[in-house]
Order: structure tokens, then C-alpha cells, then sequence
């Protein structure tokens, strides 16, 4: 799938890409501000190919860029995140933010107008009342089909600091909204206010030793749900034990080695992403280096951890002068939990397989990546004599980068953003 627009602006970078629970349609935001959804298509006996194709849907303006006057300060419309709330009728709704300002939007489709009206004509102008002479029963009338996008609650005004996650809890009614210092619960009917339910902000900001990075509910239990930190920690709560959620229920974090220790120890500990998986069991969380997956039964490790660029370890110099190791990749389960999957540099993505522990590094590019053509997989030259098909580490580019990715619900269908490019992948069909 090409996304819309051939040049690569600043503002077509894609910055967020979700499917939604059927894996019917799928989301994308980007830096302009945009969302674009695309619809999968309906395969046909005679080509069962099209299983992975996604059209474009429909597409629309979510965020606009804004100015805080009382700070002085630009607000940009690049959409963090899009999350989609399960399907109750024929309209579909999805939740997008921003910085600062968290909007409910509805998708619906109309393939019918209403004509016949008494008081007015066909083209809208209102009719003399003195010259009609009998009433019409105004007729629906098929029309070509249009989607078209509203946004039906704007949740503004409630974060001072970057929102990061927004996330919809299980009872589908209320949802959490994550910045730095602070985490709110919504009701998605109520826009006027929210309640604060974590707050790390110390009262001297010269104490400040640790942001929150992501959050999330947990898929099953409304109460519950983890939040993760720049110190590599994941603190699970439990909305039960007290309205105000400072103190968690569970603190998980890995010994550090000291053997290890660097410089760099901190940054890279960070945790740019956590998930739980759809079983509600295990949770996975993406640092710079790794992935890992956690029980929630177990806080002192995690029980797998997964390398996604190890090599990349010898370079960590070189990446913090060119800000590279800031990133924050982003990681996600298939819909069976049973493989991970999270993106790298040079446009390549990982697969790790949990029950085989078995790894693939992939690449998503134009070169590779023609229509029905089998993506082969792509090894990195680690020092050494360098073989035939491997890349050379120093030759990776590092403006390439693969930070959001998304596994349909059901399916063995992947979605990667690249830059400005949308690439979807389906398991090969015999």
C-alpha cells in the first residue's frame, strides 16, 4: 500500500499505525495531522491473493496545529496515537491525539439521501409556501457510497506535559491517557473533566529522576493496568486500592549487570513501549536493544528477552551524537501471542517466534518489497569476513527506520511504517 502523496514531507511521515479488533480496517496517523484508513478487501475464489490487499477508506483531517499563548508554546498536529473502541453497530470510532488534545472520532458510510422534501427543492433552496399545492412523502434514493468521518467528543486541556498513550480499558467505557508525569482516566462520554490517577510529578522538577514512557490497560481486568518508566521499570496498579494510584501493586524490573554499566546503561534501559498480550498473562516491553516479556506473575525478570540489534552496541557513541538513541520503537503481539514483532534500522523488522525461539530480520522497501514477491530474510555482518548476503553494519542507514508496526488480530497479516510508506505483508499462500 502506497500512502497517499508520493514526496516524502515532513508531514506524511507516518507516526502511529493500528488495526482495529476485527483487523477489518486499519489506522494510520501521520505528522500532518492526518488519518488515513484503509479497508481490507474481500477475496474472491478466483483470487486469493488479495487477502492482505487494504484500500484506502477514507481519509481526514484529525489534528490542527495550535499555539499555547499563556506558554508560548507551538502544539503540532502529529498524531502519537490511534486507538480503535470495538464495534457496537455499522459505524466504527476511533480515539486520536495529539499532544495535548485527545479526539473521538466516528466512520460511518452513507449510500442513501433522502429527496422529496415539501419545503425545499432538489438543490436545497427553500420552496414559496404559497405555491405548494399537495404534500410528497419525501423517498430515500441510492447515492454513491460516502464515508464520512466526524468527531463526536474532543477531550482537551487535561495534560501540561507530551502525551504518550491513550489506551481503552475493557469495560469500553473509560479510557486512560499517559504524558511524562501523569496519567488520567476518561469516561468516553464525559469531556469536562477526568481523573488523575498517577502523578509522579515531584514538588521540586529539580528531583525529576524518571518520566513515564507508555501505558496500558490490561485486555481483561478494567482495574488494572502497568505503566512503564525512562529507569527501565514497569509499575502495574491496581484502581481497586486506592483512587490515587502512586503506589503500585507490582514493580518489575530487571538486576542490572554491573559488569555491563556504561555510560549509556540508563538511556538505553528506557522503555519506549509496553503490551499486554491478548491472553492478559504476559506483557512485553521494548527498550533500545531488546524486547522483553514478562509474567505478571514474576517481577524480579522477564522470562524471554528477545535481541533486536545487538551489534548495535559497539555503536551506542555514534548514535547518542546523532540522537538516534532516543528512538522509541514500538512492538506488538500476533493475535495468538504465540510471535513479537518490532522494527529496527535500515528498514529492517524483526520476528521472534516464542515457542520455537527462533528470529527473522526482514526488510521493508521498495526494491524488496514487489507485489507477491517473498521477502528474504536479511542477516547483519557483525565483524569479520563479511558473507555474500549479509549488510555490513556500518553500512546500515540509520534515517531509515522502522518505529511503528502492527499484526492483524486474526490473521498472519503485518503492517509497517516506513517514513512515509505503508507497507502490508501476508504469510505466503501455496
Amino acid at each position: 500500500v502506497k500512502y497517499p502523496d508520493c514526496l516524502c514531507f515532513a508531514a506524511d511521515i507516518i507516526s502511529t499505525v493500528e488495526f482495529n479488533y476485527s483487523g477489518e480496517l486499519l489506522a494510520t496517523g501521520d505528522k500532518g495531522g492526518r488519518v488515513v484508513i484503509f479497508q481490507h478487501e474481500q477475496e474472491s475464489k478466483n483470487r486469493p491473493h488479495l487477502r492482505g490487499e487494504y484500500n484506502v477508506y477514507s481519509t481526514f483531517q484529525s489534528h490542527e496545529p495550535e499555539f499555547d499563548y499563556l506558554k508560548s508554546l507551538e502544539i503540532e498536529e502529529k498524531i502519537n496515537k490511534i486507538r480503535w473502541l470495538p464495534q457496537q453497530n455499522a459505524a466504527h470510532f476511533l480515539l486520536s491525539t495529539n499532544d495535548k488534545t485527545i479526539k473521538l472520532w466516528k466512520i460511518s458510510e452513507r449510500d442513501k439521501r433522502a429527496e422529496g422534501y415539501n419545503l425545499k427543492d432538489e438543490d436545497g433552496r427553500l420552496r414559496d409556501p404559497f405555491r405548494i399545492t399537495s404534500l410528497r412523502v419525501p423517498v430515500l434514493m441510492p447515492m454513491d457510497l460516502m464515508v464520512e468521518a466526524s468527531p463526536r467528543r474532543i477531550f482537551a486541556n487535561a495534560h501540561t506535559y507530551h502525551i504518550n498513550s491513550i489506551s481503552v480499558n475493557s469495560d469500553h467505557e473509560t479510557y486512560l491517557s499517559a504524558d511524562d508525569l501523569r496519567i488520567n482516566l476518561w469516561h468516553l462520554e464525559i469531556t469536562d473533566r477526568s481523573f488523575n490517577i498517577v502523578d509522579i510529578k515531584p514538588a521540586n522538577m529539580e528531583e525529576l529522576t524518571e518520566v513515564i514512557t507508555a501505558a496500558e490497560c490490561h485486555p481483561h481486568q478494567c482495574n488494572v493496568f502497568v505503566y512503564s518508566s525512562s529507569k527501565g521499570t514497569i509499575r502495574l496498579c491496581d484502581m481497586r486500592a486506592a483512587a490515587l494510584c502512586d503506589r503500585h501493586s507490582k514493580f518489575f524490573e530487571e538486576p542490572e549487570d554491573p559488569s555491563s554499566r556504561s555510560f549509556f546503561s540508563e538511556i538505553i534501559s528506557s522503555i519506549s513501549d509496553v503490551k499486554f498480550s491478548h491472553s492478559g498473562r504476559y506483557m512485553m516491553t521494548r527498550d533500545y536493544l531488546s524486547v522483553k516479556v514478562w509474567d505478571l506473575n514474576m517481577e524480579n525478570r522477564p522470562v524471554e528477552t528477545y535481541q533486536v540489534h545487538e551489534y548495535l552496541r559497539s555503536k551506542l557513541c555514534s548514535l547518542y551524537e546523532n540522537d538516534c538513541i532516543f528512538d522509541k520503537f514500538e512492538c506488538c503481539w500476533n493475535g495468538s501471542d504465540s510471535a513479537i514483532m518490532t522494527g529496527s534500522y535500515n528498514n529492517f523488522f524483526r520476528m521472534f517466534d516464542r515457542n520455537t525461539r527462533r528470529d527473522i530480520t526482514l526488510e521493508a522497501s521498495r526494491e524488496s518489497s514487489k507485489p507477491r514477491a517473498t521477502l528474504k530474510p536479511r542477516k547483519v555482518s557483525t565483524g569479520g569476513k563479511r558473507k555474500k548476503d549479509e549488510i555490513s553494519v556500518d553500512s546500515l542507514d540509520f534515517n531509515k527506520k522502522i518505529l511503528h508496526t502492527a499484526w492483524h488480530p486474526k490473521e498472519n497479516v503485518i503492517a509497517v511504517a516506513a517514513t512515509n510508506n505503508l507497507y502490508i505483508f501476508q504469510d505466503k499462500i501455496n
